[in-house]
């Protein structure tokens, strides 16, 4: 049950994907003001938490922890399902998902479901037409950050992603996973051979 309307609203919110609260620096959404609240500190200066391992630094405490993860490997939460360890509960709850067939979000447009509210977001981009990521060399807008960063590589021509059988390099992660299958198959064909 619920004490208050606000609470109610809230809670609905985690079902409808409705993110009213829009960070005006970088256009990301929130269904709650606190969350967009805290989200904003990304967008100031101080960040009074330091990584002791590597110098990074955070503007949340939370953040830094969930950091320190990297360097010490821990993944505290467990699915009791499949075994698979998690950095993040939230990581945790989304992968369960995959085990119940889950997907309490739904596109108020055209009813397809998705295991988590970001999902549902980035696919409302196609009913809406919104862009928020833009390239600041050339302007062309994109519906998901990963993409945009991917596309900048056009004008850098950095090319992170390196193969460690051959050492090609690409742009893409997407186009270094495509690269990598053709080691395997060429590999399956030698030891049929």
């Amino acid at each position: 049950t619920f004490h208050w309307r606000n609470s109610m609203t809230r809670h609905q919110r985690l079902h409808t994907g409705e993110r009213p609260y829009k960070c005006p620096e970088c256009g990301k959404s929130f269904n709650d003001s606190s969350n967009l609240l805290s989200h904003q500190r990304i967008h100031r200066p101080e960040r009074p938490y330091m990584c002791f391992d590597c110098g990074k630094s955070f503007n949340q405490s939370t953040a830094l922890i969930r950091h320190r993860r990297l360097h010490t490997g821990e993944k505290p939460y467990l699915c009791s399902d499949c075994g698979k360890n998690f950095t993040r509960r939230p990581n945790l709850i989304i992968h369960q998902r995959i085990h119940t067939g889950e997907r309490p979000y739904n596109c108020q447009d055209c009813g397809k479901c998705f295991r988590n509210s970001s999902d549902l977001v980035r696919h409302q981009r196609i009913h809406t037409g919104e862009r928020p990521y833009k390239c600041p060399d050339c302007g062309k807008g994109f519906t998901v950050s990963s993409k945009c960063i991917a596309h900048q590589r056009t004008h850098t021509g950095e090319a992170p992603y390196k193969c460690s059988v051959c050492g090609k390099s690409y742009k893409a992660k997407v186009s270094l996973t495509s690269h990598q299958k053709l080691h395997a198959e060429e590999k399956a064909r030698s030891g049929a051979a």
